[in-house]
């Protein structure tokens, strides 16, 4: 269940890695959409000129030119591909219209022209720039754009027959989204077919937009349903003719997240199984479809295909095969040896160098410089809250250095240009906003002094607001956290104190960054009002404290993490200026059943709790999430069943205020119904809002969010008063 406060986190990256930049290929060069045209700025002067101009933009015949959502160029880059008039598909707008510019002529052209309006999906060029490659309502195709010619690579496609895209569960757990891809000789397009024939609807049901009630299906698999099948096909596209992957294993029983061309002959495809604790690397011939296993690993729990320091919900996001040595090895991350490390692997499999090495976890590859033997990548191995640049040799036996500035202390992001020469270099921590900074590499100096990170801060004022601090309970377990205290604190005098959850492995919520303490459903300033706010992250969370620490909840998700949130609030609960007699809780989806198990496991503790689109029984969220931290509910369901709220709503003592979307495709409605139920059958008092129709992020709707910030904010004062006594 990711939460849905996840933005927090993932608001950062989309201005971190480059502000919305695209490298040119000469490495010298980086693109930019400012006010619906494309700059193009050229370094180390940082010269700027118009690229694309809204005249370039203007169909024939209008007046308006086209908005760009994104774009990508040809690989000879004469060609500009634009996606405009998008549409969202469940977290993204990844449907909408294509149109190419022929940066030469400045002809403009929309491709699908016959498809209807805003039904296009990952159109890409042919590496030759003579095709480009699509889907539209289930199904791929594949157009000329000499002759404007659309050919059907698939045409059986339909809500549960899927080609070229996914169901909600791989894209929603796998980031899954574009299922198509060119052969490098653009003769070939693989593309993914997904089979949810078999998997049950899931029913929402809109009782507000007709006098009669309309039901919205979502084909959706529950913990210990069959998942849907997948495979993947290698179509001909002079002949239409598809093969498909002969990859070994039960299709109901594994899943197949990432596969990515080595050679115009050879297709590289990752298979997982249903546990999620093998994996397995097959090379493909793709015109016969035999499948050679070349690479496997497993882990005791579960196999991690990427972590939420990644941004995964980002439009172009892509992890899949990293190629070296003119594609004879590859690079991969495992956690093999304990930690997340990058090895280096021949694409036989028959050998692998370790490239990163000690007790940290990488945390994200930035640069891959062949060239100069080096890899860039995102680690902190000093401090689980904050991230820094560091760098080593990509054959393995060099020293890891840190390249981030020392004197920055926080969090660092940069998005390097293919040759290695500049970057963007964005800070911040927990009092200094973002900042950004064109640099030079290898040395790390701003290009222009004046526009630095360093003349930045000069000029900006701070606060140190939020304080770090870490908490051991009585098990021996060391935490970090965060809190900020009341304005105008006085320790002599007794503090409320509201602690945000999480919880889980999706999400940590301790990071130095700035805003990180937000809580904007408040209506208000906590601290000025007399409140002490502060977030734990327990074991379980994806902080980079090494596998152990991640794993270590494995089949006990709502038990030891609960536990340790508990067990640190217990110590926190010594502190002199804490009221033990208001401590309140409150989280989102994950957050939202932390919430509720903490209520219920632990409510000598806990004595007011507001709970947001929770899961209250874990047997009701999707089979690829639950089952990768848990098993399978057909071998240890009373695992299942000892963390999920439900189990343990008849404890509830303290005041509970629970919120839910009616039209949650991610967690369900049900889960609220399953709980008022229980909560019922208990005779527990409680109060419950139903926003009607509205998501997971229950965002939809005229005045609706401050309508539950309202709700959120007069809760928490009525039944835990601010102020110090």
């Amino acid at each position: 269940m990711k939460k849905i406060l996840l933005l927090i986190i993932v608001i950062l990256p989309l201005w971190v890695k480059g502000q919305g930049i695209r490298w040119g290929n000469d490495g010298n060069s980086y693109y930019r959409i400012e006010a619906g045209e494309i700059n193009r700025y050229g370094l180390p002067a940082n010269t700027k000129a118009t690229f694309v101009s809204k005249v370039d933009l203007t169909p024939t015949g209008q007046s308006k030119s086209l908005s760009i959502r994104n774009y990508s160029f040809s690989q000879d880059q004469s060609k500009l591909l634009i996606f405009t008039n998008t549409q969202k598909v469940w977290r993204l707008d990844t449907r909408g219209d294509y149109w190419v510019l022929d940066l030469s002529s400045k002809n403009l052209k929309q491709v699908g022209k016959g498809r209807p309006a805003s039904s296009l999906m990952f159109a890409k060029f042919s590496p030759d720039g003579t095709h480009v490659a699509y889907v539209s309502n289930q199904n791929v195709y594949v157009e000329s754009l000499a002759t404007g010619e659309e050919k059907a690579i698939t045409t059986d496609g339909n809500r549960k027959l899927i080609y070229g895209t996914f169901d909600w569960a791989y894209e929603e757990e796998f980031a899954c989204r574009d299922g198509i891809q060119w052969s490098p000789d653009s003769k070939h397009l693989a593309y993914w077919q997904i089979d949810a024939n078999q998997i049950r609807d899931f029913f929402m049901i809109n009782n507000t937009d007709s006098v009669y009630s309309k039901i919205v299906p979502v084909e959706y698999p529950k913990a210990g349903q069959t998942p849907s099948p997948a495979k993947i096909g290698v179509a001909d596209v002079a002949t239409g003719k598809t093969t498909w992957m002969a990859i070994p294993g039960d299709p109901k029983q594994n899943y197949l997240p990432r596969t990515e061309w080595n050679n115009p002959q050879e297709l590289f495809v990752q298979q997982i199984n249903r546990k999620q604790n093998e994996s397995k690397i097959y090379s493909c011939q793709p015109t016969t479809g035999a499948a050679k296993l070349i690479y496997s690993e497993q882990d005791e729990a579960w196999i991690d295909l990427f972590t939420p320091w990644e941004n995964v919900y980002a439009l172009d996001f892509r992890h899949y095969f990293k190629w070296l040595n003119n594609g004879k090895e590859f690079l991969w991350i495992s956690e093999k040896n304990g930690w997340r490390h990058v090895y280096r692997i021949t694409k036989d499999g028959t050998k692998e160098t370790l490239i990163t090495k000690g007790d940290y976890d990488v945390m994200d590859i930035r640069l891959i410089d062949e060239k100069n033997n080096l890899l860039y990548f995102l680690a902190s191995p000093a401090n689980a809250t904050q991230k820094y640049l560091f760098k080593t040799k990509l054959d393995g036996k060099g020293k890891t250095e840190q390249v981030s500035p020392v004197a920055f202390a926080g969090t660092h992001d940069y998005s390097i240009s293919p040759s290695g020469a500049f970057a963007t270099h964005s800070f911040n921590n927990s009092y200094t906003k973002p900042v950004s900074e064109l640099i030079s590499l290898p040395n790390h100096k701003p290009l222009n002094e004046q526009e630095s990170i360093q003349a930045k801060i000069n000029n900006a004022q701070s606060s140190k607001s939020v304080e770090f601090f870490k908490v051991k309970t009585e098990e021996g377990v060391e935490m970090d956290g965060w809190m900020v205290k009341p304005n105008n604190f006085d320790p002599s005098k007794k503090y409320p104190v509201l602690f945000y959850v999480y919880t889980e492995p999706w999400g940590a919520n301790v990071h130095d960054t700035y805003g990180v303490a937000n809580n904007q459903l408040f209506a208000g300033n906590l601290a000025d009002e007399g409140y002490i706010y502060m977030s734990i992250d327990n074991r379980g969370t994806p902080a980079p404290k090494g596998r152990a620490w991640r794993k270590s909840v494995y089949k006990k998700i709502g038990l030891v993490n609960i536990s340790d949130q508990a067990l640190a609030a217990k110590e926190i609960l010594k502190w002199p200026y804490v009221d033990a007699e208001r401590i309140a809780v409150w989280g989102w989806s994950g957050g939202g059943s932390a919430t509720l198990n903490l209520m219920f496991q632990y409510p000598e503790i806990y004595k007011t709790g507001i709970a947001v689109a929770a899961v209250a029984n874990q047997l009701t969220y999707d089979n690829m999430y639950q089952e990768r931290y848990m098993g399978l509910p057909q071998e240890n369901r009373e695992d299942f069943v000892k963390g999920s709220p439900l189990t343990y709503a008849k404890n509830l003592q303290g005041n509970l205020l629970y919120i839910h979307g009616t039209g949650d495709d991610n967690v369900h409605y049900a889960n609220a119904e399953m709980l008022i139920n229980e909560l019922v059958k208990h005779g527990k008092q409680f109060q419950f809002m139903a926003y009607p129709n509205r998501s997971h992020s229950i965002s939809e709707g005229d005045g609706t969010f401050q309508h539950l910030s309202t709700l959120y904010s007069d809760y928490l004062r009525k039944h835990c008063p601010p102020g110090g006594r």
